[in-house]
């Protein structure tokens, strides 16, 4: 389950464009910022996750966030802007167990659209061409399911969504989010032939004046225990709430939402229902939680600066400033184990020994974990101007440097929390359920805590 959102310039506070995503996945299935620059291509294909295609000449330069074991990417944006983030939804349509993933589709985009309509065509005609499908995770379940996407560039956005080879277009007039079910109803802006036609015949609705994109294609039950419409609301509602005021930083509060229930100081991860920033609590209901977090600030006339955590939890995490290139040293190239070396697991440390008694050991840096963030903001703004003007090799020198300045105190401030952490005492247990369902998480990692 996962959550996307956008906010275009007319509800941003500095007239930005603003897209953000949470990505929930397995609970082991690291991911990772990962560069691709652009590139001339001589070989006539591209393997993709499950597939082969057609390699188009040239592919630009991007910033992907990446699970480890696919092709495609779960976010990311490109050289000139471009920013997309997918849902999976579920609905009526067979599911293909081979094809390409929706995080395959989302990468090539980005790899061959300058903007967001122009990503909107590329995914058409890839759907059209190759079809949505294949085993979607890692886990020893596996599933299928289609894709909803969320396409932004700086001036402009457009939602899509998908049911097999059907789908809906709509472009955003001001704010939207999107989150494990089909939200167009009758209202798009564009759709496959025989949209209408194909669920008459199924007998999904009478006529096409009856006709709701939503409630004809969704499958009712996948889509009512991913309890989307909750998430949805709640991102939704504070974009409402902040209109024309809305900012990277209120974004990442979005982003790190546990609900009304997550607003009590004894809040605690094995209880209530899914949020936003998903906490995995059981191996049935809530089995996946936010393996990474991005914010893609895109503004007019400038390259796009991305806030990611590159790590799960964006509650426990740091959100840090990535650009293109190059990427801060001390990444790694983590997998589905244990790996001292890369950020994602030093800081998995740090998350499930949180998660062992949220009430008790979150405040213990969360104020501390807010003020460097703010700083990092403040300093991301005050470099911009300064840059505006410089010549291009100084320019990306300047900022090269600030995100490894940036990367590095995020880096020692987490040790030191993790230290604190540690050495605080247990004073309010997580379920039994809970406690069973990470200490088998823990086994399969061979993360000793």
């Amino acid at each position: 389950m996962c959550d996307t959102l956008v906010a275009l310039g007319n509800s941003t506070a500095d007239g930005s464009v603003i897209l953000a995503k949470n990505s929930d996945r397995a609970p082991n299935e690291a991911q990772v910022p990962v560069y691709v620059p652009r590139t001339k291509h001589s070989e006539a294909t591209v393997k993709c996750t499950y597939i082969e295609i057609p390699q188009a000449p040239e592919t630009f330069a991007v910033l992907l966030s990446q699970p480890f074991w696919m092709w495609g990417c779960e976010m990311g944006v490109n050289e000139f802007g471009l920013a997309i983030g997918n849902e999976a939804v579920f609905t009526r349509e067979p599911k293909a167990k081979t094809g390409l993933l929706g995080m395959d589709l989302i990468r090539l985009a980005l790899e061959r659209a300058e903007t967001a309509r122009r990503a909107l065509d590329v995914l058409i005609d890839l759907l059209d061409t190759y079809g949505q499908g294949g085993w979607c995770s890692i886990c020893k379940q596996k599933m299928t399911y289609h894709n909803s996407f969320l396409i932004a560039d700086p001036g402009e956005a457009w939602v899509l969504e998908t049911a097999g080879e059907y789908w809906a277009a709509r472009q955003v007039k001001d704010t939207y989010s999107i989150s494990n079910g089909i939200t167009i109803d009758h209202d798009w802006d564009l759709a496959s032939p025989g949209l209408v036609e194909h669920a008459i015949e199924k007998g999904w609705c009478k006529r096409a004046a009856d006709f709701s994109f939503a409630r004809c294609y969704s499958d009712f039950v996948y889509t009512r225990f991913s309890e989307c419409r909750l998430r949805r609301g709640v991102t939704s509602g504070y974009m409402d709430q902040d209109r024309g005021r809305i900012t990277v930083r209120s974004m990442m509060r979005y982003l790190r939402d546990h609900g009304r229930a997550g607003q009590d100081e004894m809040w605690n991860p094995s209880k209530g229902k899914m949020s936003v920033c998903a906490h995995a609590a059981d191996p049935v209901v809530r089995k996946s939680q936010s393996t990474a977090s991005l914010v893609a600030h895109l503004r007019v006339n400038d390259g796009p600066t991305c806030w990611m955590t590159g790590t799960s939890a964006p509650c426990t995490g740091v959100f840090k400033p990535f650009h293109l290139a190059p990427l801060p040293s001390g990444l790694g190239k983590p997998g589905g184990v244990d790996d001292e070396t890369s950020l994602w697991w030093m800081h998995e440390r740090l998350h499930r020994a949180v998660i062992a008694d949220y009430a008790t050991r979150m405040p213990l840096y969360a104020r501390e974990r807010d003020d460097l963030e703010a700083a990092f903001l403040a300093e991301e703004e005050a470099l911009y101007q300064r840059s505006q003007g410089v010549a291009a090799p100084e320019r990306e020198e300047m900022i090269a440097g600030f995100d490894q300045r940036c990367f590095d105190r995020a880096a020692v401030a987490t040790r030191r929390w993790s230290a604190q952490v540690a050495a605080a005492a247990v004073r309010h247990k997580p379920s039994i359920i809970h406690r069973r369902f990470w200490r088998r998480q823990n086994q399969q990692a061979g993360l000793l805590l």
